[in-house]
């Protein structure tokens, strides 16, 4: 009896452990490098695990592994870091945030003429190779879909943000814009009357032009480098997609409805924090009363920090018991206390998980965003662009941080708002936020990494797609229901009017008949 029982075990775990190697093909067009550093560990854990991964990138890997292959598309010098300048942006602008769909557009075109011009990329085409899937980014480059032309593989999306308007479209995901706000603007959930019009108008606008605008530009750069087939196929790998994999966690970038296919993996990048090195250790150790962690991500220029607000804050940081790590780009800053270290480079997962790391001053990155709340630290968030005032202001309706804006910011404010995330109560909210945030069945890569093998397992998984992809837009937004019950409610209401007019007639000349008799 026992033997049996203990082949029955061996034989559930062998299955259970069990996975084919799949030939997997990653593709990351984009110039910025957060966003390839999202999926990275993906595509390593995939290879660990016995996969034939390609990856096709401008960030080949400094060190190879196995089982893992780069295709380098040669883009590195453009890449987008350290190309903010704070002194010319106007994080408040209505004008900026709406149309921050151009400054998509642009960047996306540049990456898709850079990477499919690209002779590494173009000698790899024309070799014979078979792929399970293919795994791409989902923001602003569906010319690469083109590549499934050659591939013919299922297709996973990859979204290093939350959802954004186009993306939740072709997967016919709800985008109610009553509560779901638009990765652009400046909202939460909880809109008033003209938030929820503004919220409705930019999101149709954005839905818009990049369905009759950057994708149409899309097709005109896959016919050049592609051929017309790949460029008349592009609609279609575009609505075909198996799944998408999203950098969001309702914990943090608030609920909302998610079709079968498209699943959160929010901190998907977050790995186990390291030992700080020493010259930092020691800095952080130091303090008693603990630290403050200061950046502004890879994008933004340090050194265009306006002087007035720098001067703000070193004030602020003076009149505190707390020690700050400030990433600064220039090894020196004017005026600088005592009590503030500035350095160009930091570990910043591995000090914002150090149990004497109190708060965190950051621009709102979903990245470093997502970090803190993973870590516990209460966040000071200073939006600029982008995604980042949504960012901000989930992060301030989940109980994890506030939001001062650089351009206001004075000694006081900046002290006010210091006081404010390190004092017990606001930090304790830090901690919970953080409970929620990681109290799920499976840690987000290792949800990602069930999903990807799902997919190839199931041969692209239709079964997961609901029908509304497919459907026409009178249909999914039931306008032929709704003007057919119009119609029906407008004959039955003048069916009715005409009722009760022939009835008033008659009534009124029986009346008057009998009136006459009566005379």
């Amino acid at each position: 009896m026992r033997s049996n029982q203990f082949l029955l075990t061996l034989i559930l775990t062998t299955q259970f452990i069990y996975t084919p190697a799949y030939n997997i093909l990653g593709v990351f067009p984009h110039l910025g490098k957060s966003h390839f550093d999202v999926f990275l560990p993906l595509m390593k854990t995939l290879a660990q695990k016995g996969h034939n991964v390609t990856v096709i990138s401008h960030f080949p890997l400094s060190q190879t592994i196995p089982n893992y292959k780069d295709i380098d598309l040669g883009g590195r010098s453009m890449a987008f870091v350290d190309s903010v300048n704070l002194q010319e942006e106007d994080p408040n602008s209505k004008l900026n945030k709406v149309n921050n769909v151009w400054m998509l557009s642009y960047s996306g075109n540049l990456s898709c003429e850079v990477g499919l011009s690209s002779q590494n990329l173009q000698t790899f085409l024309k070799t014979e190779q078979n792929f399970d899937l293919m795994i791409i980014e989902f923001f602003n480059t569906d010319c690469f879909l083109s590549l499934a032309h050659k591939v013919k593989a299922p297709i996973i999306g990859l979204s290093s943000c939350t959802l954004m308007p186009w993306n939740s479209q072709r997967f016919a995901n709800p985008t109610h814009t009553a509560y779901i706000p638009n990765n652009n603007m400046d909202y939460t959930d909880h809109m008033s009357f003209f938030e929820r019009l503004e919220n409705t108008v930019v999101t149709l606008y954005h839905e818009l032009f990049y369905e009759y605008v950057v994708i149409r530009r899309d097709e005109g750069i896959v016919r050049k480098y592609m051929g017309k087939e790949a460029s008349h196929k592009l609609g279609q790998f575009i609505h075909n997609c198996s799944l998408l994999l999203v950098n969001s966690h309702f914990t943090l970038n608030l609920p909302r409805p998610l079709v079968p296919n498209v699943v959160e993996v929010g901190g998907i990048h977050i790995g186990g924090a390291s030992s700080l090195p020493k010259n930092l250790e020691k800095w952080v150790n130091g303090s008693s009363e603990g630290v403050i962690y200061f950046s502004l991500g890879s994008m933004i220029k340090g050194n265009t920090f306006p002087k007035e607000q720098r001067d703000a804050f070193l004030k602020a940081f003076a009149r505190l018991p707390y020690r700050v790590l400030w990433k600064w780009e220039n090894e020196t800053m004017e005026g600088k206390p005592d009590n503030v270290m500035v350095q160009k480079w930091m570990p910043q997962l591995d000090i914002l998980c150090h149990p004497n790391v109190k708060a965190f001053i950051s621009h709102g990155g979903l990245l470093g965003t997502t970090e803190a709340v993973h870590c516990g630290v209460p966040t000071i968030v200073m939006p600029q662009f982008g995604d980042q005032h949504t960012n901000a202001r989930a992060l301030e309706a989940s109980g994890g941080g506030v939001i001062l804006q650089l351009n206001e910011a004075t000694e006081e404010k900046v002290y006010k708002a210091l006081k404010k995330v390190l004092s017990p109560g606001f930090r304790q909210k830090a901690k919970e936020l953080s409970e929620r945030f990681r109290d799920r069945p499976l840690p987000p890569l290792e949800t990602a990494i069930y999903w990807v093998e799902y997919v190839a397992r199931h041969k692209g998984a239709p079964h997961m797609r609901t029908a509304a992809v497919n459907m026409p837009f009178y249909k999914y937004y039931l306008i032929d229901v709704i003007s057919f019950l119009l119609l029906v409610i407008s004959t039955l209401t003048y069916l009715t009017y005409i009722v009760i007019r022939l009835i008033v007639r008659t009534v009124l000349k029986s009346s008057s008949s009998a009136k006459v008799k009566t005379s």
